[in-house]
């Protein structure tokens, strides 16, 4: 762990990796997971509705 913290000495202490940031990134990341499995969602009604071919009679 202290190898981690010497990663970010170099930043000034306002420019550092905060708690709240890494929070930010978590949701931004669940909301980003949410939102893709919803645009993916109707993938099986599109497939029925353009891609297969209607049968012959």
């Amino acid at each position: 762990m202290a190898g981690e913290r010497a990663l970010f000495k170099f930043l000034k202490p306002g420019q550092r990796l905060q708690p709240a940031d890494v929070q930010a990134a978590a949701m931004w990341g669940v909301a980003a997971t949410t939102g893709a499995l919803w645009l993916i969602q109707p993938f099986d009604w599109l497939k029925k509705t353009f891609l297969e071919k209607p049968e012959s009679d």
